[in-house]
């Protein structure tokens, strides 16, 4: 029961931070839009500012990604296995995800940490706050690897990317 709350949490919280990095992306484009069309100069910051939006929106989208099976997958081969067989190709899959994240968090860190001598140059941000997308890019991608694994473990998932189409009623 806490598992399934907190699975839900983490769910919602990416969807929320997906969604608001989208929305800033999309309003930060549409006044670059409309001051390219209806105003002698644009904004130098938009371009800045939609370019970390992407950041933050690959960051905070890519767990639910790959919970969806949206993120990579190749199932062809898989899909021709035996049910036994695919649930274990797409745990080791997973585990496979987690270890080579965890590896790259490390050097993830040190990339965020060399940001603190930095300032973008069109919004004057902390370029560790920006380079942090890399670090919640590694971590929401080997949580949500970890969370599959435990699913199939405790038998609640096969493996397979969930249907995501009934999180919404």
């Amino acid at each position: 029961m806490l598992f399934a709350r907190l699975y839900a949490f983490i769910i919602a919280l990416c969807r929320i931070a997906t969604g608001a990095a989208f929305s800033i992306l999309m309003c930060t484009v549409l006044i670059q839009v409309f001051s390219r069309t209806f105003m002698p100069s644009s904004p130098v910051w938009t371009e800045e500012l939609t370019r970390y939006a992407l950041l933050f929106l690959a960051a905070f989208g890519v767990g639910l990604s790959f919970r969806n099976g949206e993120l990579v997958n190749v199932d062809i081969v898989c899909e021709m296995l035996p049910l036994r067989i695919q649930r274990a190709l797409l745990f080791v899959s997973a585990a496979l995800t987690t270890g080579f994240c965890l590896i790259l968090v490390s050097p993830a860190w040190r990339f965020v940490s060399i940001g603190v001598m930095q300032t973008s140059p069109a919004l004057g941000v902390r370029m560790d706050f920006i380079h942090a997308t890399v670090f919640i890019l590694l971590v929401l991608l080997s949580l949500f690897a970890t969370l599959r694994m435990i699913r199939v473990i405790a038998g609640v998932s096969d493996g397979k990317p969930e249907d995501t189409t009934k999180d919404f009623p």
